[in-house]
């Protein structure tokens, strides 16, 4: 493991930027906080794509080389609102809302890591997209390493942000104002983009039932990943505990840990400018023979 030492030894625009995010921020900290949901640019292209039984919704921003940004649980594509901005300038950018998140459809099947990362896969199919780079949040993070062992061919780097190997990786977060708040704004959310808006109990308790049962990712199926990846997350995380996530970056060969400074399991929307520093260094260490 290759530990990214991004405490003291973070460079001055960086220094600035958290500087300027702590003072804006007044005497609350960054990490106790949760930004409104940001709004997707105007996409080059977006629709549906027919995948395991499900419409999944997609949107395309840029051009370049392919970046699939993957949602967390309950969430939808329109967190990476910030994000997109940032990355379209340069990379093809591709957002999606996981089946029956967002304006995404479910066949009732109940949900998988692995059903979802073969939906991103079909979805790379239906865009005639071979090898892609992704960003996975929470949900987002734990597809991205499964397709790292499913489908190894299918990409070229892996950036997981806030994922855990199994439930036991999880903490309680009924406690946490911050995860209330985001569980009711995506109640919120889902009624608004969902083809089925009456269906969140279902929802959820589909969400739930998985999160509760999957990931079981062992030291011996990590060990066997050989995409390039980091494993990212926020100092204050409060939904994943540090020594899973410790356990993620220790077993993938070559994986590199960074533990972004003043942030939770949001810190996409509490400080982007942090989040999106480390995104786009992650693009720019992308070997040649990925390409």
């Amino acid at each position: 493991m290759k530990a990214l030492n991004f405490t003291c030894s973070r460079i001055f625009a960086l220094s600035l930027v958290l500087l300027c995010a702590s003072v804006t921020a007044g005497t609350k900290p960054l990490w106790q906080t949760l930004p409104p949901t940001p709004k997707l640019p105007n996409p080059t292209a977006s629709g549906y794509a027919k995948v395991n039984g499900a419409e999944i919704w997609y949107a395309e921003f840029g051009k370049g080389k392919p970046v699939i940004l993957l949602h967390g649980g309950l969430a939808n594509a329109n967190y990476f609102g910030d994000l997109v901005p940032v990355l379209d300038k340069k990379y093809r950018v591709i957002v999606m809302d996981t089946r029956g998140h967002g304006r995404s459809s479910n066949d009732g099947q109940q949900l998988t890591y692995k059903l979802l990362s073969s939906d991103v896969v079909g979805l790379m199919d239906h865009l005639k997209i071979f090898k892609a780079a992704v960003i996975g949040w929470s949900d987002g993070a734990i597809v991205g390493l499964d397709m790292a062992m499913q489908y190894p061919k299918r990409l070229t780097r892996v950036f997981a942000f806030a994922a855990n190997s199994n439930p036991s990786g999880v903490k309680d977060t009924s406690k946490s104002p911050v995860f209330q708040t985001f569980s009711a704004r995506t109640k919120k959310e889902y009624q608004a983009l969902s083809p089925t808006p009456n269906g969140y109990v279902k929802f959820s308790k589909n969400v739930t039932t998985m999160w509760a049962t999957h990931p079981d990712f062992t030291k011996q199926e990590l060990a066997k990943i050989h995409t390039p990846v980091w494993i990212v997350d926020g100092d204050h995380d409060e939904a994943i505990k540090r020594s899973d996530t410790e356990f993620l970056a220790n077993s993938i060969p070559g994986a590199r840990l960074v533990i972004q400074k003043n942030v939770s399991h949001f810190s996409f929307l509490q400080n982007p400018k942090q989040f999106d520093y480390d995104v786009l260094a992650f693009l720019k260490a992308e070997s040649p023979e990925n390409d």
